[in-house]
């Protein structure tokens, strides 16, 4: 599964916070419908503005072009594409028309198994299934089994039966969606992992952190130069490096911390090979004499013949 392109940032107008609010009488932890639903309730509600959900939600196309802003970036969507939000990131739709797919919405618990009923393993791969990018094109290989396992969610939440058994079986139909997704995209090569607009924000980020890391020590002003929240930052981190944003800005600080540490005790510490002619000079050397003409003169002689010999070096007379 390989991702696309975005276009230019969109124009970033105020965001509006909202709440996932089922309609009346619905008890269910995870709601999905087509996009034909989506329109009926788009005409109701009113023109769309720059929102920031506090849940999660996967959009699916089927058929057509679709256009969706995430995180002020436009996503150029296809049959196809499946654009997944996360919990605090900002979104709008764009045209409801032409194009056909499914909505999904659910909790963000709901996405992560319990932990009693898993290994560590397990619950290690539900981490990483949280991971999926924003836009990430299925391959044709893979369209028929979401597709299936879309439509087998939105059948199964119509089944007459106790509203706990079904929030079990549309959890655990989910969960195995979400593994399938990561698993097909293990497949592809790094490189086509990440979305370009992850990579362009990652390099941007790096070029900032060398630029400002003396000055900059949290990441949120790097976040704000960049035009996006601390969550996309650390997403892009981890989606090239593997590390998050903070990791990445404090290993630059320890490692500029070393190197200085390094270069301190480099220029402090006295050379193992040095001979004593590094030394500091003693008192009795420090007469300006030359080394040869003491060792000359100070050996058999007497206190006055070393004075002489002083006092003649100090007037410059030849040896």
């Amino acid at each position: 599964m390989a991702t696309s392109a975005a276009s230019r940032p969109a124009r970033r107008d105020p965001v509006t916070p909202v709440q996932y609010t089922p309609p009346a009488g619905y008890r269910l932890d995870l709601e999905v419908y087509p996009v034909a639903t989506l329109r009926e309730r788009a005409r109701r509600i009113g023109p769309r503005r720059v929102e920031r959900a506090d849940f999660h939600a996967m959009i699916y196309v089927t058929a057509g072009r679709y256009r969706h802003m995430v995180d002020f970036e436009t996503f150029q969507c296809t049959a196809g594409s499946l654009l997944t939000l996360q919990p605090g990131q900002v979104h709008r739709f764009g045209n409801l028309v032409g194009w056909q797919g499914w909505l999904l919405i659910f909790r963000s618990d709901l996405a992560q198994p319990k932990a009693s009923g898993f290994g560590r393993d397990e619950l290690e791969l539900f981490g990483q299934v949280e991971g999926l990018p924003t836009h990430l094109r299925v391959t044709p290989d893979a369209r028929r089994a979401v597709i299936e396992a879309v439509e087998r969610m939105a059948a199964d939440a119509r089944l007459p039966a106790p509203a706990p058994a079904l929030n079990t079986l549309l959890r655990s139909e989910l969960q195995a969606l979400l593994i399938r997704l990561h698993l097909g995209r293990a497949r592809v090569t790094a490189e086509e992992r990440v979305e370009p607009v992850t990579l362009k924000r990652f390099r941007r980020y790096r070029m900032i952190l060398e630029r400002e890391y003396r000055r900059w020590h949290s990441v949120a002003p790097y976040a704000r130069h960049l035009g996006c929240s601390q969550k996309s930052l650390s997403r892009a981190t981890l989606e090239v490096a593997d590390v998050s944003a903070k990791a990445l800005l404090t290993q630059r600080i320890v490692l500029e911390a070393s190197a200085c540490w390094r270069t301190r005790c480099c220029r402090w510490r006295p050379s193992p090979t040095s001979s004593a002619s590094t030394r500091p000079p003693t008192s009795s050397s420090s007469s300006g004499a030359r080394p040869g003409r003491r060792r000359a003169r100070s050996a058999p002689g007497t206190r006055a013949a070393s004075r002489r010999c002083d006092a003649s070096n100090s007037l410059g007379r030849p040896w």
